[in-house]
C-alpha cells in the first residue's frame, strides 16, 4: 500500500546509459536496487533524480546518457501524487532534441519539474566538505531549485551573461574597437541577476542551517554546526538593496583587474559555503566521521524543507551511501526515514540492514543494466 503524498509506481528506462530496456515496479514505500558496481543501480538512481531536475548530478552533458548503441534514450514514470496518478516521459536523442510530457502532453522544462521532487544522497555528497566550492555551490543550487523551479532560470540567465562578458572583455585585451558603454549595461545585468541568486542563496542556506543544526546536534551530541554563505564583497549583508549596492561597488573595486584578467571576478560563480563545528572551519579541522555527519544532517535538512515549503514529501534516493556510513550514522539515517517518504536505495547487498528494515522492502538485483 502506498502512504499519501508522492510515490513513485513504475519507471521504465530506454537505452539509458547500460539500462537498454528496463522496467521497474515501484510495489512500496522501500525499494532496494541490489547490484555490484557498475551494473546500473546508479544509473537508475540518476534517472529518477533527472526526471525531477531535468540534468544529471553526474554530467552536464545529456548526450552521455545515452546509449553507446543508439540514437535517443527516454525516461517514463508514473507516480502518486495528492493521490493522482500522474504520468511522466522524457525523450533525449543526438541531435540534442528533447521532448517533455506530463500525462501524455507536451509541457515546458518548468511545468515538468515541479511534479516530482528528489533528494540524492550519494558517495560523492560525502566529500562536500572537502571539494571545490564549486561543489558546494551545485549542491545549494540544486536545493534551491527543487522548492523554486525559476531559479534554474536565474542562473543560466546569469551564466549567459557572464560568458557574455568574459567575451566581450577578451576582445578588448585583443584591441576590438568596442563601445564600452555595453560592459556598463552586462555589469548592471550581472548585478540584478546576480543579487537576486545571493539574496536566494544566504535565504535558503539560513533556512537549512537552522533544521541541521538540531540534526547534526542529535547525532554528534556535543557539536554545534554553523553555516555561513561566503561573498568576497558582503559582510553580512542579507538583504536586497544591500547586496545590490555592495556588488556595484565590488565591480567598480576590480575593474583594473577584471580587465587585466579578461574574465569577471566578482559575483556568486565565485562564492562559498563554508561549514563550522564548534566555530571551527570544517574543512580544515573535521575528521571524515564529523564530515559525513554534517552531509547527513544536510541532506536530511533538504528533505524536511522541500516537504514544507512544496507540500511533496520528496522521494529520498541513497545511493550506495549506508557503506560510508558507521553504524550510529546509518542508524540515524534509517530511522530518519518516515513512513511518508518513499526510499530508494542503492547497496551491494542486504547485509547492512537489519532484517525489521528489510520486513516491508521491495527488492531489485541488477546486472549489466537489467533485472535478474
Amino acid at each position: 500500500m502506498y502512504n499519501s503524498g508522492m510515490k513513485l509506481r513504475t519507471l521504465k528506462l530506454s537505452n539509458y546509459r547500460n539500462c537498454k530496456d528496463l522496467e521497474l515496479d515501484f510495489g512500496a514505500d522501500k525499494v532496494l536496487i541490489i547490484g555490484k558496481n557498475a551494473q546500473g543501480k546508479t544509473n537508475i538512481l540518476e534517472s529518477i533524480y533527472f526526471l525531477s531536475a531535468l540534468k544529471s548530478p553526474r554530467t552536464s552533458n545529456n548526450i552521455e546518457i545515452i546509449n553507446f548503441d543508439s540514437e535517443s534514450a527516454s525516461i517514463e514514470s508514473e507516480l502518486v501524487k495528492a493521490d493522482t496518478s500522474v504520468s511522466l516521459s522524457y525523450f533525449y536523442n543526438r541531435e540534442k532534441s528533447r521532448v517533455l510530457k506530463v500525462n501524455g502532453l507536451k509541457t515546458t522544462p518548468k511545468n515538468f519539474k515541479q511534479v516530482l521532487k528528489t533528494v540524492l544522497f550519494s558517495t560523492n555528497d560525502l566529500l562536500l566538505l572537502r571539494g571545490n566550492p564549486s561543489d558546494r555551490r551545485d549542491w545549494l543550487d540544486r536545493a534551491i531549485s527543487q522548492v523554486y523551479p525559476a531559479y534554474d532560470e536565474r542562473l543560466s540567465k546569469y551564466e549567459k551573461i557572464r560568458i557574455q562578458k568574459n567575451n566581450f572583455l577578451k576582445e578588448l585585451i585583443k584591441g576590438a574597437n568596442l563601445d564600452e558603454t555595453l560592459l556598463e549595461v552586462l555589469n548592471e545585468q550581472l548585478v540584478i541577476t546576480g543579487s537576486n541568486i545571493i539574496y536566494l542563496r544566504i535565504k535558503f542556506l539560513a533556512e537549512i542551517e537552522r533544521i541541521a543544526r538540531e540534526k547534526h546536534k542529535t547525532i554528534s551530541e556535543t557539536e554545534e554546526l554553523k553555516l555561513v554563505y561566503d561573498c568576497s564583497f558582503l559582510e553580512g549583508e542579507t538583504e536586497l538593496e544591500e547586496i545590490v549596492q555592495k556588488f556595484r561597488h565590488a565591480l567598480e573595486d576590480r575593474k583594473i583587474e577584471e580587465f587585466r584578467r579578461a574574465q569577471a571576478c566578482v559575483g556568486p560563480h565565485r562564492d562559498d559555503i563554508i561549514f563550522y563545528i564548534n566555530e571551527n572551519e570544517a574543512t580544515k579541522f573535521a575528521s571524515q566521521g564529523q564530515q559525513r555527519t554534517v552531509v547527513l544532517a544536510l541532506k536530511l535538512s533538504e528533505l524536511d524543507i522541500i516537504t514544507a515549503k512544496t507540500g511533496d514529501e520528496p522521494v529520498l534516493l541513497l545511493d550506495d551511501v549506508l557503506a560510508e556510513l558507521d553504524d550510529i550514522r546509518q542508524n540515524y539515517l534509517l530511522k530518519s526515514i518516515t513512513s511518508a517518504t518513499q526510499v530508494v536505495i542503492t547497496s551491494v547487498d542486504t547485509v547492512l540492514f537489519e532484517d525489521e528494515f528489510l520486513k516491508d522492502v521491495k527488492i531489485y538485483k541488477i546486472e549489466n543494466g537489467a533485472v535478474i
